[in-house]
C-alpha cells in the first residue's frame, strides 16, 4: 500500500510540473529572485569582513557554528571568488569586484596542481568567470595551464580522468568529475587544441557507460583497473549505500551532461541529461518543494536532512536543459527549476541578513556518512544558487 501511495504522489508531482505553463517571469517570482540576489550581495559584503586573507570560506562548523575555511588546494576554493564575480555582474558593486580579483589571484597557484581532478571547480569557477567578465588575457593563460594540468590525470586505457589518489580504489572516478569537463571544453575553443575535447568526450562517454543504472540513477564511485580499464567496483563515498541515489551526485550528472550537450551538440548527452532529469523529478521520494533529501534512498525519510546544494545545482541545470528541449518537456524542466529556486529563495532555505556566517543558503549536506558538513551552509550551494538566479533573470525575459 505504501509503495502505491508513493507512486501516486510521484505521478501527481510529475503531472503538475508538466502541465504548468511556461511563459514570461511572474512578477512575484521576479521580485523573489531580485530579493534573493540583493540578499546575496549583502551577505557576501559582510562575509568579506570576516574571512582571513590566507584562506577561503567553506562552511559552518557542525559543533560550534563557527566559520570553517579552506586553503586554496581544497576542492571548494574556487566557489567563493566565483560567487563574488556573479554578484558583481549583477550589482556592479566595485567592492565585490575588488574582493573577486583578490580571491581569484589567491587561487591561481593551483593551476599547476596535478594532484586533483577538481581544477574545473577551483579555476573555471573563479578565473573562468573573471575572464568572461573582464576579458583580461591573463585569466586565459591561467585556464589553459589548468586544463593541461587536469589532462595529466587522464588514462586512455580507462577512458577517464582519475578523481582521487587515495581510498580503497586503484583508479577511482566519481560522478562529480563531470563538472570539471567544462574547463576542457572551454580550453578547446580557446586554444583550438582538439585534445582537450577528446579527453572531455571520452570521459563523458565512459561515465555514461559505467556510472548509470537502468533507471538512470548514478553510482557515486566507479573503481577501474588502470591497466585494463575494467570496472572493478561500484561504490559510494558520500551516499547512503553503494546502490542508493545520493542526491547531489544525481545533480552533478544532470548538470554535467546538460553542459556537455551545450558544448558539443552531441545528442547522446542531451538524451542522458533528459533521462537523469526524469529520474530526479519523477522520484517518489522527491519532496513537494523539490529540494531533495540528502539521498533519495536515505533511511528514515522524511525525517532526514535536505540538501540545498543538490537543489541549487539541479535548478541551474534544469533551467538550462529546458532551453534544449521542446514542448511539454521544456515546460516541465523550466517549471521544476523555477520551483526549486522559489523554495531556495524562501525563508526555509534563504538565510537572514547577517546570519548563517553570511552564507546565502542554509541546510546543505556535505557527507552525512562521515558526519561532515551536515545541515550547514556550503560555499558551492551559494555558487550554483546565484548562478541559477542569474540564469532565471536572463532567460525568463
Amino acid at each position: 500500500m505504501k509503495k502505491l501511495q508513493l507512486l501516486f504522489f510521484a505521478l501527481l508531482l510529475s503531472c503538475s510540473i508538466v502541465h504548468a505553463q511556461k511563459g514570461p517571469a511572474k512578477p512575484e517570482m521576479t521580485r523573489l529572485v531580485n530579493n534573493a540576489l540583493d540578499r546575496a550581495v549583502h551577505q557576501y559584503k559582510l562575509m568579506m569582513q570576516h574571512v582571513p586573507d590566507s584562506v577561503l570560506p567553506r562552511t559552518t562548523s557542525n559543533t560550534n557554528g563557527s566559520l570553517v575555511t579552506a586553503k586554496t588546494n581544497w576542492w571548494t576554493a574556487g566557489f567563493y571568488p566565483g560567487t563574488l564575480w556573479y554578484l558583481y555582474e549583477y550589482s556592479k558593486d566595485n567592492t565585490l569586484k575588488q574582493e573577486a580579483l583578490k580571491r581569484t589571484a589567491q587561487v591561481e597557484r593551483e593551476k599547476n596542481n596535478k594532484g586533483t581532478h577538481d581544477l574545473g571547480f577551483m579555476l573555471y569557477c573563479s578565473a573562468g568567470n573573471a575572464y568572461r567578465i573582464t576579458k583580461d588575457p591573463k585569466y586565459k593563460d591561467i585556464l589553459l595551464t589548468s586544463a593541461r594540468s587536469l589532462c595529466t590525470r587522464f588514462n586512455p586505457k580507462v577512458g577517464c580522468i582519475k578523481s582521487w589518489d587515495h581510498g580503497q580504489w586503484e583508479f577511482p572516478v566519481i560522478i562529480d568529475n563531470m563538472m570539471n569537463l567544462e574547463l576542457l571544453t572551454w580550453a578547446t575553443r580557446a586554444s583550438k587544441d582538439r585534445s582537450f575535447d577528446q579527453v572531455a568526450r571520452t570521459h563523458a562517454n565512459t561515465t555514461m557507460k559505467n556510472h548509470f543504472r537502468p533507471d538512470y540513477s548514478s553510482y557515486h564511485v566507479i573503481g577501474y583497473d588502470s591497466t585494463t580499464g575494467a570496472v572493478l567496483a561500484r561504490n559510494t563515498h558520500q551516499g547512503a549505500n553503494d546502490t542508493s541515489a545520493w542526491s547531489r551526485g544525481q545533480a552533478w550528472g544532470l548538470y554535467g551532461y546538460t553542459m556537455m550537450y551545450r558544448e558539443t551538440k552531441d545528442k547522446a548527452y542531451l538524451e542522458q541529461a533528459k533521462h537523469i532529469a526524469d529520474f530526479i523529478l519523477g522520484h517518489p521520494r522527491m519532496p513537494a518543494d523539490l529540494i531533495p533529501y540528502w539521498d533519495y534512498d536515505a533511511p528514515g525519510i522524511p525525517n532526514v536532512p535536505r540538501d540545498a546544494s543538490a537543489g541549487a545545482v539541479a535548478a541551474s541545470a534544469l533551467l538550462e536543459l529546458s532551453r534544449y528541449t521542446k514542448g511539454e518537456l521544456s515546460v516541465r524542466y523550466w517549471n521544476a527549476g523555477e520551483k526549486m529556486l522559489e523554495s531556495l529563495a524562501g525563508p526555509a532555505y534563504l538565510a537572514k541578513e547577517g546570519e548563517n556566517n553570511n552564507f546565502i543558503l542554509m541546510h546543505s549536506v556535505g557527507s552525512l556518512p562521515h558526519n561532515s558538513e551536515v545541515d550547514v551552509p556550503l560555499t558551492y550551494a551559494d555558487y550554483y544558487f546565484v548562478e541559477a538566479l542569474l540564469r532565471y533573470k536572463q532567460w525568463s525575459k
